[in-house]
């Protein structure tokens, strides 16, 4: 779906991380999960924390927390005991998708600029994305301020402006409507996947212009 300008030349390509480049779903929600457990609390499924990923690990600690037990104070412990866990263990069972590392060697192959951009925290954002793909992407950015949450476009414009890109030069590669947006509202070329964790309807509802079924379908952009 979706076309191009066939004037813009794509130069940049900058990704989100957790369903989009890696299946990160079961190291965090094994970590979520050992939180609850802590405080007696219901745990939930790896389909259920699936629902809860996108917006950042505090906003995923307070969709696991009971209503009962949702007050700012426990959302801030257990935000901090869950990235404690999850900074030991976030590499356990995370691998990139199928055919990813396959579309960055080609992307690299054609002078394509790489960088991430995550709403996970940017300690662990670089840590997964550094242990997975050396040297493939930078910056590689995530989460340093709720004020900057995507979809605030802010950090995305950012780099361009650090690669020396104008922004309707860049592909914005994400899986859920949060990334779309962040896309729309930086002036770039938003492309959904499949392989994440929202689907195809939530995706071209928050302004996907262009859909992937597979990685290297992107390379029909390029």
């Amino acid at each position: 779906m979706g076309k191009k300008d066939k004037n813009i030349k794509f130069k940049a390509v900058i990704f989100d991380l957790d369903g989009t480049l890696v299946n990160s779903l079961q190291d965090i929600a094994d970590a979520m999960n050992t939180v609850l457990k802590s405080y007696n609390y219901p745990t939930h499924s790896y389909e259920k924390h699936q629902s809860f990923i996108g917006s950042g690990i505090r906003s995923l600690v307070s969709k696991s927390l009971p209503l009962a037990h949702n007050d700012e104070q426990q959302v801030e412990r257990c935000l901090h005991a869950m990235i404690e866990v999850y900074r030991d263990n976030c590499t356990n069972k995370t691998t990139p998708y199928d055919g990813i590392i396959e579309l960055l060697d080609n992307l690299v192959s054609r002078d394509i600029k790489l960088s991430v951009l995550s709403n996970k925290a940017d300690e662990l954002t670089k840590k997964i994305t550094h242990a997975l793909f050396p040297n493939y992407f930078d910056p590689v950015i995530g989460l340093t301020s709720e004020l900057l949450k995507k979809p605030n476009p802010f950090t995305v414009i950012e780099i361009a402006k650090n690669l020396g890109i104008k922004a309707e030069e860049i592909i914005y590669v994400g899986d859920t409507g949060i990334d779309m947006q962040t896309a729309t509202n930086a002036n770039m070329y938003a492309v959904g996947v499949l392989w994440g964790y929202r689907p195809k309807e939530e995706l071209v509802a928050n302004g996907a212009q262009y859909i992937l079924s597979h990685p290297l379908d992107i390379m029909k952009l390029i």
